[in-house]
């Protein structure tokens, strides 16, 4: 069984007071916070692979991550808010077995939900909050089996 790892982005600036582009707005001071220990707790399961989203707040969720382990963080477009939830699934089938991804709450809870229509056991309380983190088991044939959800790390 290989896991996997989907992250919601830890708390960004409020979308309502950034006058720049979207894609732009960063991680708040909490949000670093949250993107240390996020980081930190991963770091010890040895991922290889970090895609995020092109946007600074997931990219900037997983760079503490990637410093520990001495990984760059990759974007990908399928991780990408406002997307289709079709090519976010076909990367969760593919990614190679401990990849940490970096998405959006639009995209998580759609995911999930298809992931649970297609079969998988979601083994607790859908966790939608800003750095908490769904543990995906995949079988061999690619499909999700069991989806977990780690709540955001305590400050």
């Amino acid at each position: 069984m290989a896991q996997l790892y989907l992250v919601r982005h830890a708390k960004a600036g409020e979308r309502r007071l950034w006058d720049a582009d979207d894609i732009e707005r960063p991680l708040s001071k909490k949000g670093w916070k949250q993107a240390e220990l996020v980081g930190k707790r991963l770091a010890k399961l040895e991922p290889e692979v970090l895609l995020s989203s092109a946007y600074v707040r997931c990219i900037q969720t997983l760079e503490p991550l990637g410093e520990r382990i001495d990984v760059k963080v990759e974007v990908d477009e399928r991780l990408t808010e406002y997307e289709p939830v079709e090519p976010l699934l076909e990367l969760i089938r593919e990614a190679p077995k401990g990849t940490v991804m970096c998405s959006h709450g639009d995209l998580i809870p759609a995911a999930i939900d298809r992931l649970k229509r297609g079969g998988a056991k979601i083994a607790t309380q859908p966790d939608w909050r800003k750095a908490s983190v769904w543990v995906l088991q995949r079988s061999k044939n690619g499909t999700i089996v069991k989806a977990t959800a780690w709540p955001p790390p305590v400050l």
